[in-house]
C-alpha cells in the first residue's frame, strides 16, 4: 500500500477522533510510524467500545490492514541497469561571491 493510501486513512481516523473523543493525532506521524499507528488503532477500539462508535472501529480495522500490509511490502529496489550506469560528475563548488564582480 502506497503511503498516499495510508495517509489518506490516518486523515480520516483524525477527523473522526478529533470529532467524536476531542482527540488530536498526527497523521503524518501515523502513517509513517507503526508504532504510533497501531496505538491509535488501540485507542480507536477503546473508545469505539465505550462510547458506541462503530465508524471508529470500521476505520482502525483499515488503518492496522494498512499498516501490516506496509510493514510487509518490500522496499522499492532500482533497476539494475539504473544502478550500474555512470553517474554524473559532481560539480565544482560555486564561490559565494560572484568572481570578478559587477561593473
Amino acid at each position: 500500500m502506497r503511503h498516499s493510501e495510508r495517509l489518506a486513512i490516518a486523515a480520516h481516523l483524525h477527523v473522526l477522533l478529533r470529532r467524536k473523543t476531542g482527540r488530536v493525532t498526527d497523521t503524518e506521524w501515523m502513517a509513517a510510524d507503526r508504532a504510533y499507528a497501531l496505538e491509535i488503532v488501540r485507542f480507536s477500539r477503546e473508545r469505539a467500545q465505550s462510547d458506541g462508535l462503530p465508524e471508529l472501529n470500521e476505520w482502525a480495522d483499515k488503518l492496522e490492514a494498512a499498516t501490516y500490509q506496509a510493514a510487509a511490502a518490500p522496499a522499492p529496489r532500482r533497476p539494475l541497469a539504473q544502478a550500474l550506469a555512470p553517474q554524473p560528475p559532481e560539480r565544482p563548488p560555486v564561490p559565494d561571491r560572484y568572481v570578478g564582480g559587477i561593473r
